[in-house]
């Protein structure tokens, strides 16, 4: 392929990543913007094969299809639960072929390069590795965490912030010594095959900022509490952009800058998004002191009161007698499965004119657009499908409000506690509704270990179990009860 229509390609596999980011940023066009990406990074990459800079296509095939035939095992396999997870892994993986494309193009270096534009690569590569090694060890970490590996709990070190700048300092004074070629060691006793590799100028400088690095990714993201991976997530997710950026220039490939900044910028505006839905500094996400105050148990009173229980019929009974209906889905749905049932509860309240919404906080789940995801799985209508702000005043002219599987995201205590782990993060105000029915296992405490108040207020009922059998359940008693109107209606039209 000539260079001219490969730039040409690369073009309109741009403006296919720029129509799908377009498409994806609406429930709608959702689908139609997958296709123009797939259609976009298949573009991209038989171009990128069939380019005079790939040569080896034997051992290009023995790398592709293996990796094909994982992922897509893989993509196949995972379950909509897991996938916040799967989302993390990949983004560690992005972080890695960066740090690896840095150190492959240090060792073999091109040789038409010389003077600044020699400098300006040798830069190129010293940032493409110190974000990717970032990205590596942080989305490795926030894996564990979402898989429940790691404990979602926050680790907070002493003078953690000043460790932070200490290793961004001295990443940046070991910058300078690559640049210079420094040589910080001789004489080592290694093979004498490796001898000329690891005493090659500026290499050893490299190699500690990539071990600094690497800790620096572990420290930023543990830190961050188990709450608040969602953000986690969208923030590694553009970390990952940025690094493939930088392997790009690395590589003198147009379309992987272009994609990665596209990536990159994406993820930090969701990024500042979802800060600013939970009142959080974009700031502090950045420097790994999100969910700060999230380390210390909180000083506040424990919530007062008793729980009171309902059953499956109690339930049915107060969603045929509501005009009126918000269902707040959370992680629990996700996990139980209960997307499907909830969605025929929908369909039955709907076809009795009764007014059915869903409330849908921006970090439901465990990452972005989480349950906008599973309810679309269910053919819930889109347009009932509304935002914590669009929604939130609504809960007081509210009949019943579901709340299944939720818990961080309508804790009051966000609002009312000062002290609490979660305070100041906007929550949707279920309390508001006439009835509020918590659809949950046990009374524990929801991701962030945080208690919450809503279990014990006058107006809230907690229906215990598994959420998809009680869904199941409900179902059946609102199908039961509209029998003998049917049968009614069937024999007065007789």
């Amino acid at each position: 392929m000539t260079n001219n229509l490969l730039t040409v390609a690369y073009i309109g596999a741009s403006a296919l990543f720029i129509l799908s980011l377009g498409g994806l940023s609406n429930q709608e066009t959702a689908r139609q913007g997958n296709i123009f990406g797939i259609i976009g990074m298949a573009i991209a990459f038989i171009a990128t094969a069939l380019s005079s800079q790939v040569t080896g296509y034997g051992l290009l095939a023995t790398v592709i299809l293996p990796g094909a035939i994982v992922g897509a095992i893989l993509a196949a396999r995972v379950a909509m639960t897991s996938m916040p997870e799967l989302v993390a892994i990949l983004h560690s993986f992005v972080g890695l072929a960066a740090v690896l494309v840095g150190f492959a193009n240090y060792l073999s270096p091109d040789p038409e390069l010389v003077g600044v534009e020699a400098t300006i690569h040798e830069i190129e590569i010293f940032v493409g590795i110190f974000i990717g090694a970032i990205t590596f060890t942080g989305s490795v970490i926030a894996f564990g965490k979402l898989r429940g590996i790691i404990g979602s709990k926050p680790l907070i070190l002493p003078a953690r912030h000043l460790l932070n700048i200490a290793m961004l300092v001295l990443s940046v004074w070991l910058g300078v010594k690559f640049m210079e070629g420094a040589t910080f060691w001789e004489n080592i006793q290694i093979p004498q095959n490796y001898v000329a590799i690891l005493t090659q100028e500026g290499l050893q400088p490299l190699l500690i900022m990539t071990a600094i690095a690497f800790v620096l990714g572990v420290h930023l993201v543990a830190a961050i509490g188990g709450a608040d991976m969602p953000v986690v997530i969208s923030m590694l997710n553009s970390y990952s952009g940025w690094a493939a950026a930088a392997a790009g220039f690395m590589l003198s490939n147009d379309l992987l800058i272009i994609t990665g900044a596209l990536v990159g910028s994406s993820g930090a505006i969701l990024s500042y998004i979802m800060c600013k839905a939970m009142n959080r500094s974009f700031i502090s996400v950045i420097l790994g002191g999100f969910g700060e105050g999230t380390g210390t148990p909180s000083s506040g009173a424990k919530p007062a009161g008793e729980a009171t229980a309902t059953n499956v019929e109690e339930v049915a009974e107060l969603l045929l007698d509501a005009k009126s209906v918000i269902i707040v889905p959370g992680y629990g749905m996700a996990a139980a499965q209960a997307q499907h049932p909830v969605s025929e509860i929908t369909k039955f309240l709907r076809e009795r004119k009764k007014n059915v919404r869903f409330g849908i906080h921006p970090v439901a789940g465990r990452m972005p657009g989480h349950m906008n995801v599973l309810l679309a799985e269910a053919n819930v209508p889109y347009d009932i499908v509304l935002e914590m702000e669009e929604i939130n005043e609504d809960f007081s002219e509210t009949d019943v409000v579901l709340v299944i599987g939720a818990n961080d995201t309508v804790n009051p205590s966000a609002l009312e506690d000062p002290t609490s782990q979660i305070a100041g993060m906007p929550v949707l105000e279920v309390w508001n509704a006439a009835n509020v029915v918590v659809m949950k296992r046990s009374l524990a405490s929801g991701y962030a270990g945080v208690d919450n108040p809503l279990f014990y207020k006058e107006n809230t009922q907690m229906l215990f179990g598994d959420a998809k059998q009680n869904v199941a359940a409900i179902l059946s008693k609102l199908v039961e009860s509209a029998q003998p109107m049917i049968t009614t209606e069937k024999v007065l039209v007789s």
